[in-house]
């Protein structure tokens, strides 16, 4: 038998366990406690620890217990995945500040807002009315006219050309649709088609010619925004405000129908009625005294070509269409454009149906 190293008696009949590997010692648990603390450590949400004095042996030798101690279970594994670090406090930043990367119209609402809704939001009217400017434009083409209707169809012409084409592109521009070139030009032709048809057929037969462009332009738009790939809302705006364009073009043919010296008389009122809404004078005030004015002015031409006192009675209401289609081209805070197009022909073309009707 081979002499072996007595082990001692084993109650429990146990094998012999292989050697396990030494545990932690002291310099092990101390590298452990601090690394776990270099991880956890938060440098921007705390101040940074001040050096401390080196500690004496005793001190050295306690220390680590306490700490290896009251860590979890976290600290017994300095391989794991650092948690992440807590969000630190929000600092101020210039972006933070109520005014920073805003425009002075942005603090009164959207930015994107209208400038009529601008000037609500602020009080102030969002109607501009045209100046002097476009009022002495008007009462040139008006008297142009008034001038050119006792001459000949083909002499009233010339003028009448110029307002449908003024008419048609400001009524697109009073509305926000700019360019539109498709619009204009079809309102325009539209325009062009009714004077040729009344010249043809003649005064007589007016109302036909005057009516028959009308009932096809309407249709013919109205089969060009079908044929639009454009949304839906789109297609209806612009529908709406082609046939609106037409209409105020073709229907300006009536000074071609009418008589003339009911188109002078008319024309000549519309002139007289738009200089005189254009004082500075209140408003009640300014038209009441443009409906005397171009009364007085009806009455006045109206004696001159034989009509009496039905020239007063044409004056009075093309001044009230005219301060109509004054007001129209105010609305809405529209452009110099506007009121260099519409607010030079809506005047006349909103006067044109009713000298059209009571000649």
């Amino acid at each position: 038998m081979t002499n072996q190293p007595y082990e001692g008696y084993d109650p429990y009949q146990q094998q012999p366990q292989p050697q396990q590997q030494p545990q932690w010692g002291y310099d092990e648990q101390q590298y452990a406690t601090q690394q776990w603390q270099g991880q956890t450590w938060e440098t921007q949400t705390h101040a940074p620890v001040q050096a401390a004095p080196p500690a004496s042996a005793a001190e050295t030798a306690y220390t680590p217990q306490q700490q290896y101690a009251q860590p979890s279970a976290q600290a017994q594994q300095p391989t794991y995945t650092p948690p992440a670090p807590a969000p630190a406090a929000p600092s101020p930043s210039p972006s933070a500040e109520p005014d920073a990367g805003y425009g002075p119209a942005t603090l009164a609402g959207n930015a994107r807002i209208t400038d009529a809704q601008r000037a609500r939001i602020e009080g102030r009217s969002p109607i501009i009315e045209p100046g002097m400017q476009p009022a002495l434009l008007t009462a040139l083409l008006g008297l142009l006219l008034a001038a050119a209707a006792p001459l000949s169809s083909y002499a009233l012409v010339v003028p009448l050309v110029i307002l449908q084409a003024v008419t048609a592109a400001g009524w697109f521009r009073l509305n926000g649709m700019w360019p539109a070139r498709q619009g204009i030009a079809l309102a325009f032709l539209g325009g062009l088609t009714a004077d040729v048809a009344v010249l043809v057929a003649g005064r007589d037969q007016a109302p036909a010619a005057i009516l028959g462009p009308l009932g096809i332009w309407v249709l013919l738009t109205l089969v060009l925004q079908l044929r639009s790939h454009a949304d839906p809302d789109t297609r209806m705006y612009g529908l709406m405000a082609t046939v609106a364009s037409s209409a105020l073009t073709i229907i300006a043919t009536g000074y071609l129908g009418a008589d003339p010296d009911a188109v002078s008389v008319g024309a000549a009122a519309v002139a007289v009625a738009v200089l005189a809404r254009v004082l500075p004078l209140p408003t009640p005030a300014s038209v009441i005294v443009s409906l005397l004015a171009a009364t007085g002015a009806g009455i006045a031409v109206g004696g001159m070509t034989g009509l009496g006192t039905t020239g007063a009675l044409i004056g009075a209401a093309a001044a009230a269409c005219a301060l109509i289609g004054h007001r129209v081209a105010s609305y809405d805070y529209p452009s110099r454009f506007v009121h260099f197009t519409a607010g030079v022909a809506l005047p006349l073309a909103a006067a044109a149906p009713l000298v059209w009707v009571l000649h």
